[in-house]
């Protein structure tokens, strides 16, 4: 039991705050236009002719503080260390993954009208449109949350939120040994592939954990080396020294203003890096990614979105001929450009990200380019050598 001191009163514990209340106080902060301060809030509480003492009052604060300026009921989701996605199905569901999987949480909204108003306040405050002629919208908020919302009737189920928090730190391989993402036979490997400067693409399906991967094996480059990062959404963290970075910019309300990754490349070859790195390879810089990595820029990397290891000949090559190149040659240039696949995978129990296969990339006998398995690490912890592994010893020597 906690003693108290003589003659001072006990401190009661806040009341709840009853929605309803905090929706009339925001209303009347609203059409006043006035910050909601601590004080404003306490005028507005007497307005409505409601007594509370002060840990309510700075509690009703908080609550405004995060429906007008933060995130509403997801603003504690978002400042827990280990989430990396929150996503909202409408008023009454609201999942997160931190690390494990998906998992659902007890916060909810009063009504859809809270989850689209939430939507439009993040939109507006990224520069883009929301509403019911714009139904959708993709973009990133300041601090590098990317935000993905659909409004009903689209989403049937109601409005639907996605946020994807950029990573908190920087992990070091060590510490993905440590988290089981890398097996501990990978670890030399991954190592030898940095230090010989073979082009890679870290590759996997979402959330597997490509881009912490990507910075941990960035973090172990020469620090003589300039790195030149292009990415559409500032997530790599490499813990190097010499660090230059380019982010794309969405085009404003009026459709101007944008520069795309495909620009951003084509300056960064300007900028005379040692490794040009694209975080996530998804459209048209394919070319200028595949070009510069055929010109004498060796160590270059990134990141794409695959099924499997063998998938990435063929996603590329999807990319590439969307991009107005002819699939002879965009083979051409993946055989000169890449050399080596490292693909992620996520169980579907447990929702571990582990690495799961290390490939080559060769031509084979049709001048097409194929991804050749070296090492394959299964999730039972067995390492298996395939027809890619000689070959890939011979170009990392320790």
């Amino acid at each position: 039991m906690t003693p108290r001191t003589p003659g001072a009163e006990p401190q009661r514990p806040a009341a709840p705050v009853s929605p309803e209340l905090v929706e009339a106080v925001r209303v009347r902060l609203a059409r006043t236009g006035v910050e909601p301060t601590a004080a404003q809030v306490a005028v507005a509480l007497r307005a409505e002719k409601s007594v509370y003492g002060d840990a309510e009052i700075l509690a009703v604060a908080r609550a405004l503080c995060a429906d007008l300026i933060g995130a509403g009921p997801l603003e504690p989701l978002l400042a827990e260390p280990d989430v990396t996605d929150v996503l909202v199905n409408g008023p009454r569901e609201v999942w997160v993954d931190d690390g494990d999987g998906l998992r659902r949480t007890q916060v909810t909204f009063t009504d859809d009208a809270a989850v689209r108003r939430l939507a439009q306040r993040l939109a507006a405050a990224a520069g883009r449109r929301l509403d019911d002629a714009s139904p959708y919208v993709d973009a990133r908020l300041a601090g590098g949350v990317r935000l993905h919302a659909v409004l009903p009737p689209v989403a049937s189920g109601g409005t639907s939120i996605s946020l994807r928090l950029p990573p908190r730190r920087t992990f070091t391989l060590s510490d993905l040994v440590t988290a089981g993402t890398i097996p501990p036979p990978a670890l030399p490997v991954l190592t030898a592939i940095v230090a010989a400067r073979l082009a890679f693409l870290v590759t996997g399906g979402t959330g597997t954990g490509k881009t912490t991967l990507l910075s941990a094996l960035l973090s172990q480059a020469d620090p003589r080396e300039r790195l030149l990062l292009v990415e559409d959404s500032a997530e790599l963290r490499p813990l190097h020294p010499h660090v230059v970075r380019l982010e794309s910019r969405p085009a404003n309300l009026e459709g101007a203003g944008g520069v795309g990754l495909r620009d951003l490349v084509r300056q960064a070859l300007r900028m005379r890096p040692d490794r040009l790195v694209v975080g996530e390879v998804r459209g048209a810089e394919v070319i200028d990614l595949l070009a510069a990595l055929n010109t004498g820029h060796e160590g270059g990397c990134g990141t794409l979105h695959a099924n499997a290891a063998a998938d990435v000949p063929p996603r590329l090559e999807a990319l590439g001929c969307a991009a107005g190149l002819s699939r002879e040659a965009v083979h051409s240039q993946l055989a000169a450009a890449l050399d080596v696949v490292i693909h992620l995978t996520r169980g579907c129990q447990d929702g571990r990200r582990r690495i799961s296969e290390i490939c080559l990339l060769a031509r084979t006998s049709s001048s097409l380019v194929e991804a050749v398995p070296a090492l394959t690490f299964t999730p039972s912890g067995r390492v298996l050598t395939g027809p890619g592994y000689e070959a890939l010893t011979r170009r990392t020597p320790s």
